[in-house]
């Protein structure tokens, strides 16, 4: 008797779980390999050109490992001077975005009718509509000695870093008010009920039961605003008269002195700046509730 003939061995197909997993892979990898390629190489070239030099003679950028700039950044008595203005005017702009939005965001959230809050809402996203050049020259004529607001209440600060504290808290406003107002929106009706019920006044229940609530809210408008202003470097240079900013100052080395590495080594300051203000915001606990 002939034996019959063995059906031909098929593999099994993939298992949903492992094609999921290979969508999910297929997805994730161009935008980590943008982020790597693009934004992590950027900056690895950024720190390695803050170590090289630049030729006395000719200007040219001489790719020779030297510590120069970084210890002329950190000992230079203007560039420590402009580094502490720096941060101070992002931590002003900083807390007065987050005095001016919380009161906004709250009447937003919890008082305005849906029409108003509307209105209110395409009020406060209308200026990121508007090119950052315009708006920053149109508060420069609105600041100036001879300007508008000169007329209309008779004082006008300027120019100079009043004016640019103004303008960058009017540019940034809007990224503190809209996490503030997602915040204020995610407090339950509820609970704000129950503790009036309970006998809590109207301050007792802003401290205690909505600004723990909504406080990651502001941590986070708080990061938007802080990065922008360290890193901003147009509305000082538009409004800011003599003020020196970090930005304009890391701008006119690369341009004006053409020194790239002093600029790349200024550069890291900003970003230093950042990280450790974000890791202050860890440490309160906010960032892991927004």
């Amino acid at each position: 008797m002939t034996q019959a003939a063995s059906p031909p061995h098929r593999t099994a197909p993939p298992t949903p779980g492992l094609r999921r997993r290979w969508a999910l892979a297929l997805l994730l990898v161009p935008p980590l390999g943008w982020l790597a390629v693009a934004y992590l190489g950027s900056l690895a070239v950024l720190l390695v050109s803050a170590l090289w030099t630049t030729s006395s003679f000719t200007g040219a950028v001489v790719r020779r490992v030297s510590t120069d700039n970084v210890v002329r950044v950190l000992t230079d008595e203007l560039f420590r001077a402009v580094t502490i203005r720096t941060v101070g005017v992002a931590l002003v702009v900083t807390v007065l975005c987050a005095v001016l939005a919380v009161p906004l965001a709250l009447y937003m959230a919890k008082v305005a009718s849906p029409r108003v809050r509307l209105a209110l809402v395409v009020a406060v996203t209308t200026p990121l509509w508007a090119s950052y050049l315009v708006k920053a020259y149109a508060w420069r004529m609105l600041l100036s000695p001879d300007g508008p607001l000169d007329w209309a209440v008779g004082y006008s600060p300027g120019y100079g870093l009043i004016a640019t504290v103004i303008v960058l808290t009017y540019l940034w406003l809007p990224y503190m008010v809209i996490p503030v107002f997602a915040a204020f929106d995610r407090v339950p009706d509820a609970l704000v009920d129950a503790s009036a019920d309970l006998g809590a006044s109207d301050p007792t229940i802003m401290r205690t039961v909505m600004a723990p609530l909504v406080f990651p809210g502001i941590a986070a408008g708080s990061i938007f605003t802080f990065s922008l202003s360290l890193g901003d470097y147009i509305a000082v240079t538009i409004v800011g008269g003599k003020t020196q900013l970090l930005g304009n100052v890391i701008y006119g080395q690369l341009v004006t002195a053409n020194d790239q590495p002093l600029a790349a080594a200024l550069s890291v300051i900003p970003l230093l700046a950042i990280i450790a203000y974000l890791l202050a915001m860890r440490r309160t606990g906010a960032l892991e509730n927004v």
